[in-house]
């Protein structure tokens, strides 16, 4: 899945005070259009391949995002100094996640899938403590990351015993939460005049979308491209519903309500992802589940909550 909260570039907040309805309205939109990628994502699993669902999702969110950035009066192509920053985030933030989200739902319900993603911030906060001196963890922190990993080892852990194909799609979604926690690290990085978020937006949905496609063809060929065109409804939702505009909603509510309240979208993406599955696919969780998606979500809370630079206590 794109996740495309990692391409914000360390910048000013927007205006101070946002009303309480716009942060709703634009919490509400980006969590309910991520959710549901899960769900279009599943429609196609099993039918299409993964490079295939992952090549349709970038071009798609890539032409959307090219046709905003045109309508600002910019070119859609990159500037020298932005092509490494769309590379790097095209892979870690693009196609690679994408890949393996689309292959995880294969076997994987859409509820517990979005659960794993959800310690995507622990991973973050964990590595940044390792490489940022301002980024130090404090008692409360360490204490969020160690409750939230508990919680991933109870959603996973029987499962990964098991072995199988389910183990398989497990330990692809923990490879696709720990390649957005290294785009987001790498966008940390990201100097302010190189990081306008809707281009870094675009080059990362373009960088996707044609590495995706690249690798559909060398892996699977132009058949499996084909494959896509009977489900163009869930391919058109999740390239433009679930890709390109909840990056346009997070952009605004970001630099309103400024990254904390942002990050909000965490908890409630996970939600979305559940009960969309349980509705409309007809899945069903196990109070194991449950269980260790509300210990990762209380852990990441205790983490994206608590003071920064290890002042917590």
């Amino acid at each position: 899945m794109s996740r495309s909260t990692a391409t914000i570039a360390p910048e000013p907040a927007g205006p101070a005070g946002p009303s309480k309805a716009f942060i709703v309205g634009n919490l509400a939109a980006c969590s309910f259009l991520w959710g549901s990628s899960y769900l279009f994502i599943k429609l196609l699993a099993g039918e299409v391949s993964p490079w295939a669902i992952a090549a349709g999702r970038g071009l798609l969110g890539a032409a959307t995002l090219a046709l905003f950035v045109a309508a600002r009066g910019q070119s859609p192509l990159p500037r020298r100094h932005e092509i490494r920053h769309w590379l790097v985030l095209g892979t870690a933030n693009g196609w690679l996640p994408n890949v393996l989200v689309a292959y995880a739902l294969i076997q994987l319900a859409s509820g517990p899938a979005a659960m794993i993603q959800a310690a995507g911030p622990l991973v973050t906060a964990l590595f940044a403590h390792l490489l940022f001196a301002e980024e130090r963890l404090g008692p409360r922190r360490f204490v969020g990351i160690a409750i939230g990993m508990a919680g991933v080892a109870i959603l996973i852990g029987p499962r990964l015993v098991e072995g199988g194909g389910t183990a398989l799609s497990l330990l692809a979604m923990v490879g696709a939460t720990l390649s957005y926690a290294c785009a987001n690290l790498y966008v940390r990085a990201v100097p302010p005049q190189s990081g306008d978020p809707i281009r870094l937006a675009l080059g990362q949905q373009m960088v996707s979308g044609s590495g995706a496609l690249l690798l559909t063809l060398v892996f699977s060929g132009w058949g499996a491209l084909s494959a896509l065109l009977p489900h163009w409804q869930a391919v058109l939702a999740l390239g433009v519903l679930a890709t390109a505009m909840p990056v346009t909603f997070f952009m605004r509510l970001i630099r309103a309500a400024g990254p904390t309240r942002a990050a909000m979208t965490g908890y409630l993406v996970p939600a979305v992802a559940a009960v969309m599955g349980v509705l409309v696919l007809g899945e069903t969780l196990e109070l194991r589940q449950v269980i260790g998606g509300c210990i990762i979500l209380a852990g990441v809370f205790l983490v994206s909550t608590a003071p920064a630079g290890g002042r917590a206590r």
